[in-house]
Formats: C-alpha cells, sequence, structure tokens
C-alpha cells in the first residue's frame, strides 16, 4: 500500500509542470492597443462599444451578463430579492453604494436628457430617488420587471471612474494596476499597458509583435468579435417632415450596401427596430419612391467624433438628394446631440444607442431614444408580467415589430466590437453586451504558448 502511495506521488510530482502551465497564473503586463479615444468620461456618453471595453477597466456596473447570459456580481457583492418586486444591491461598502445612488439618481432626472435612464424606469420614482443605507441599496419596483438584474448589468449604469470602482486603476499615462480588492476577485493581470492609436497604427504594432491584444480590429479569421449591440438610427421629427419621409428614406437606402461600403465593421444591417443579435432579421420588401414633392430644406445631425457616422450622413445626403431633399450636415458632440435629442430640437439625426443583451430592455431603451417615453408605462408592465424569460423575450420582439411604424426612428445598422490576442493570452472571453473580460484573461508561459509567436 506504501508502494502504491509512492507511485502516485511521483506521477503527480512528474506531472505538476503540466498542470501548473494550464492554471491561470497571476503577475505579468499585458500589452494593448486600441483604436480609441485617449481618455474616456461620463458612462451614459461613452457608449460605443469601444469606448465601453476602455471605460469598463476602470468602472464597471453592479454585474455582468457572461456569453451565456448568467449573471456575475462585479461592483455589487450581491443582488438579492427580499421580495418578488423588491431589488436588494449589496456593495462592498457604504461609500460604493452612496456613488451609485448619486449615479443611478443623475441618470435618471429628466435633466439627464439620457436614453439610458429608461432602464431604471421599472423602479418606484422611476428611478429618480435613489438612496442608500450603509452599503445597501433598496430598489422597489412600480411594476414586475423580472429583468431589472440584467438591465443594471449595462455599462452606462457604472459610477463615474473612482478608487474601486473597477477591475483596474489608473497607475500613470497608459498604465493601468490590478485592484487587489475587486469584489469578483482580483484579476489574474498584474499590469495593462494601453496604447491609442489609429487602424494603421494597430495594424503596425501587431506585426511588429509589440502588442498582445488589439480592440478595434475589423473582423476576420483570426477576430474575436462582441455582439453587434450598438444600434445606429435615422431618427426625425415628425413635425418637420413630411408624412412620407420615411418611405422616401426606406425606398432610397440600401441598408446591406451603407453597412459593408461605409460603416466600420464588425457591422451588421438592421431593419428592425432591434438588431439581429435581438431579433430575427426577416426579409422586408423595400418600398416604391413617393411621388418627388416640392424641394425640400433639412439639416442632419451627427456624431463628429465618429468617422463612419459622418460616411454615413454623406451617404444619405446623397440618396436624398433624388428625392427631393438638400440635406445639410451638422456633426455635433454626443452630449450636445443627447441634449438636441431629448428635447425633440432636431429635423434629422444619426441616433446611436448600445442596446442591453436583453429585448425588453432593449425596447425600454430605444423607445426613451426615439421620443416615445409615453409608451414604456403601457408595454413594459405586460412584458414584466411574464414570469418566463424566454416568454418576455417574446413578447418583445413582437411589440419591437408593432410599434415600428409609431416610433421616428430609422434602423440602420448594428455595431460590435472587433479584437485579436496573442497565442500567450488566455482564456480572453467577451461577455453578453460583446465586451471583453481582460481581469480574466491570464498570460501563459512561453513554452505553453509555443514561444508566443503569432499564427
Amino acid at each position: 500500500m506504501m508502494i502504491r502511495s509512492a507511485l502516485v506521488g511521483l506521477v503527480l510530482v512528474a506531472s505538476s509542470p503540466a498542470l501548473a502551465a494550464s492554471r491561470p497564473r497571476y503577475g505579468g503586463e499585458l500589452r494593448a492597443a486600441h483604436a480609441g479615444p485617449p481618455e474616456i468620461g461620463e458612462p451614459a456618453l461613452a457608449d460605443t462599444p469601444m469606448e465601453a471595453a476602455l471605460l469598463g477597466l476602470l468602472t464597471r456596473p453592479v454585474c455582468r451578463l457572461d456569453a451565456d447570459g448568467r449573471l456575475h456580481p462585479t461592483l455589487a457583492r450581491e443582488l438579492s430579492r427580499p421580495v418578488p418586486q423588491a431589488l436588494r444591491v449589496t456593495l462592498a461598502s457604504a461609500a460604493s453604494a452612496t456613488a451609485l445612488a448619486r449615479a443611478w439618481t443623475r441618470l435618471s432626472s429628466p435633466e439627464a436628457q439620457s436614453p439610458y435612464r429608461a432602464l431604471l424606469y421599472p423602479l418606484r420614482g422611476e428611478g429618480r430617488q435613489v438612496t442608500s443605507t450603509g452599503a445597501t441599496l433598496e430598489l422597489p419596483l412600480a411594476f414586475p420587471w423580472p429583468d431589472l438584474e440584467r438591465s443594471l448589468c449595462h455599462p452606462a449604469l457604472a459610477t463615474p471612474p473612482a478608487p474601486g470602482s473597477g477591475p483596474f486603476k489608473a497607475a500613470g499615462r497608459g498604465v493601468l494596476e490590478a485592484q487587489t480588492a475587486w469584489p469578483e476577485g482580483r484579476p489574474y493581470l498584474d499590469r495593462l499597458a494601453l496604447t491609442a492609436t489609429d487602424e494603421r497604427g494597430l495594424t503596425r504594432l501587431w506585426t511588429a509583435r509589440q502588442v498582445q491584444v488589439e480592440l478595434g480590429t475589423p473582423p476576420d479569421t483570426d477576430t474575436l468579435t462582441g455582439a453587434a449591440l450598438y444600434a445606429t438610427y435615422l431618427a426625425y421629427s415628425p413635425r418637420k417632415v413630411p408624412t412620407d419621409f420615411r418611405q422616401a428614406v426606406e425606398s432610397a437606402i440600401d441598408r446591406e450596401d451603407l453597412t459593408r461600403l461605409f460603416v466600420k465593421g464588425p457591422a451588421v444591417p438592421m431593419a428592425n427596430l432591434l438588431p439581429p443579435a435581438l431579433m430575427p432579421p426577416g426579409a422586408r420588401p423595400r418600398p416604391g419612391a413617393p411621388p418627388v414633392g416640392a424641394a425640400r430644406k433639412v439639416t442632419l445631425v451627427y456624431d463628429g467624433a465618429l468617422a463612419d457616422q459622418r460616411a454615413v450622413a454623406e451617404r444619405i445626403q446623397v440618396k436624398l438628394h433624388d428625392q427631393g431633399y438638400t440635406v445639410a450636415l451638422e456633426p455635433q458632440s454626443r452630449a450636445a446631440l443627447r441634449s438636441r435629442q431629448a428635447k425633440g430640437d432636431f429635423e434629422l439625426m444619426l441616433s446611436a444607442v448600445l442596446l442591453p443583451p436583453v429585448p425588453g430592455p432593449a425596447l425600454a431603451v430605444v423607445l426613451e431614444a426615439g421620443g416615445r417615453r409615453d409608451l414604456l408605462g403601457v408595454e413594459l408592465p405586460p412584458i414584466g408580467a411574464l414570469t418566463d424569460a424566454g416568454a418576455r423575450d417574446a413578447r418583445s420582439r413582437e411589440r419591437a415589430l408593432a410599434l415600428a411604424p409609431s416610433v421616428p426612428l430609422i434602423p440602420l445598422y448594428a455595431q460590435g466590437l472587433g479584437l485579436r490576442a496573442a497565442p500567450e493570452v488566455t482564456d480572453l472571453e467577451l461577455d453578453a453586451q460583446g465586451l471583453p473580460v481582460l481581469e480574466g484573461a491570464w498570460l501563459a508561459p512561453a513554452e505553453a504558448s509555443g514561444g508566443g509567436g503569432r499564427p
């Protein structure tokens, strides 16, 4: 018996290098490059997939949904339902709870003018008076909404970056260090070294093997592609354009060509209020062009920070010219766009929102973005009354189809985030929002990754 035990021990010792090589290792610096802005600000405005991914290194909402839709507390230690129509969020500290209550109250206020305030609409008082007691937030609901927990995982509901608000912390220009006390567990990496560049710079750094991860790469055979949930619409003011304006746009715009030729990938054409990631696309024939009436002059405002929005705006300008519209283009800051959209102060606008990966909450954000906040109280309670998640999702899709003609948004395309990682970067995953979970990645030793070379 002793001999047998000794032999087993020898086998375990001999195999320990292989076991160690397959286990996550703490430590090391990951070098990453991205094609996003060097600085990221307010969570509710940093809503492109790139910006949300970068901001998510420094601050997080209370939870995240993994690729299989399972909920994981992040900033929160626990989310629980003491009664069916109330949610309790327990944070790591009273300071974190106070910061979160302030952020949500500010987001849900009428002055915020954010489409993401619709995510808090099911709360009693629509989230305008969220308060904390110690390290706990008590959230009573105005009506049943089983998808509240999944709604709260949206990146726009994070707090502004602060010590302890994310898995990493700033430690100098372009350098982030692991937060050892992060509630979800210390990141495996010690540091992230981030380089902001453009697409040509990404290619150059990757080819020279100077980075191990690149964010914002176009889709390719070795690219990880996140869910395309950043949805772009042509919003219009029904009071300021002819009644046949939607028909004119639908007849003039080929979404497939628009997406393929003018939109940075990964991207897909979108014909419904919800993108294909949330709703089967289905075939929709293009309508015939309406009779060309008197010449019309309209202004199309768009996000001046997004190159593909400019390209799309110029394409719409050309296509609508044949329909009798002279379209002036006007770039704006994202904050100015949100303010003008909330006030209805525009004729045409390219409006883009990062939708949650759940049809019901996504429909709420779309209705808010489309200026139909009046429909939230009509549409959300019947969806929330369904106890089965599949039934809620199906009902949300049905209502999205039924409501499309009454919401002044013309769907155009949806985008995700593309990224690429070197072989030594292990367990780099994307969550249900389509964003990378870099705190779960680790660096394999050189011998385990084939010397760290590129395929």
